[in-house]
């Protein structure tokens, strides 16, 4: 399963950008099957340039959270599990203070 927020647009409104963190959230709602998870980050100026690349396997029931620096103009996150189709994603746009952006959350339904 390979989902993707697509291209987000995180243009500057008098100096200060909206988002300034994104945090992604996943779980492995499966009891018996371990997840191989691949988060890839990127930051869409001029060029596509990544900046985040995990992998790593996440353990039957377990959550993963981890938040990136998005302070820039345009991002995109992916997220890949393989061998299991019991993860649900969320990815969360957060302010300097890291209170949620509502624009700038998806959750698995819209990824």
């Amino acid at each position: 399963m390979l989902v993707t927020t697509g291209p987000i647009l995180n243009n500057a409104v008098n100096g200060l950008r909206p988002v300034h963190m994104v945090t992604v959230k996943i779980i492995n709602k499966s009891l018996t099957q371990n997840a191989s998870i691949s988060i890839q980050g990127y930051v869409l100026d001029q060029v596509r340039t990544n900046y985040v690349a995990e992998f790593f396997n996440l353990d039957p029931n377990a959550v993963y959270t981890n938040t990136y620096q998005a302070n820039v103009e345009g991002y995109e996150f992916e997220v890949s599990a393989l061998d299991n189709d019991a993860i649900e994603i969320s990815v969360w746009g957060k302010d300097a203070s890291g209170q949620i952006v509502s624009a700038y959350r998806l959750v698995s339904s819209e990824l």
